[in-house]
């Protein structure tokens, strides 16, 4: 049996008291390849302040001499495989049950490999997060159990990506397209010359979806 992906705890950066989610709405930074818990936190100067923000740091390190922290290997003969992604899903859930609890809702945000974590999170509990930012990120191909409910349910999810970006496969990027569209609510936009980054434009896109998805949480909490 494979063992169980745990995160750092203690490697979490918070925006707010830990202590005072009650009855706040939480957004989970979840970084790309590479790169560590430093790397999204600065965008949270860009979204709602509504939002505390915990930018959790990836359970792997790759590779040596790769930097940073990693979600899923994607090095070796079986760097593919589903299976990865759903275990590092698993991992920020459990995180999610043992540090969010009192959160009044929990959104994803993930750059890349954090994408795809963060839509494979989704889609294994699709009514434990209120919706999925994923930036130059993927849907991870394979059925999971829950996907007809989260068809059912259709969460939104954004979806942003560069014309330009060289790092995830094609083939990834048009199960993507054709994935997301039959079971989720999907907003987003293709960036005309943006490689694999993020842009202004981009984070004002995601302004503006995380401001609708606070809206429709008032509105839900309200009626």
């Amino acid at each position: 049996m494979t063992e169980a992906l745990v995160l750092d705890a203690d490697a979490v950066l918070w925006s707010a008291d830990r202590g005072a989610l009650a009855g706040r709405h939480l957004l989970l930074l979840l970084h790309g390849y590479g790169a560590d818990e430093h790397d999204l936190y600065p965008l949270r100067t860009y979204l709602p302040e509504r939002f505390a923000v915990a930018s959790l740091a990836a359970p792997l390190v790759p590779p040596w001499p790769a930097p940073g922290r990693s979600w899923y290997p994607i090095e070796g003969l079986d760097g593919r495989d589903p299976s990865h992604v759903t275990r590092a899903a698993e991992a920020v859930i459990a995180w999610a049950d043992a540090h969010a609890a009192g959160a009044a809702s929990i959104g994803l945000l993930g750059f890349s490999q954090g994408g795809a974590v963060s839509l494979q999170a989704l889609r294994l509990q699709p009514q434990r997060f209120a919706f999925a930012v994923n930036l130059s990120g993927y849907v991870t191909p394979g059925e999971l159990p829950m996907d007809a409910a989260l068809a059912e349910l259709r969460p939104p999810v954004f979806w942003g990506r560069g014309t330009n970006d060289d790092v995830i496969p094609g083939f990834l990027v048009e199960h993507t397209t054709q994935w997301l569209p039959e079971r989720v609510d999907l907003s987003g936009r293709v960036y005309q010359g943006l490689t694999h980054s993020v842009s202004e434009a981009e984070l004002a896109d995601v302004r503006t979806f995380l401001d609708k998805r606070l809206d429709d949480l008032d509105a839900s909490a309200d009626g």
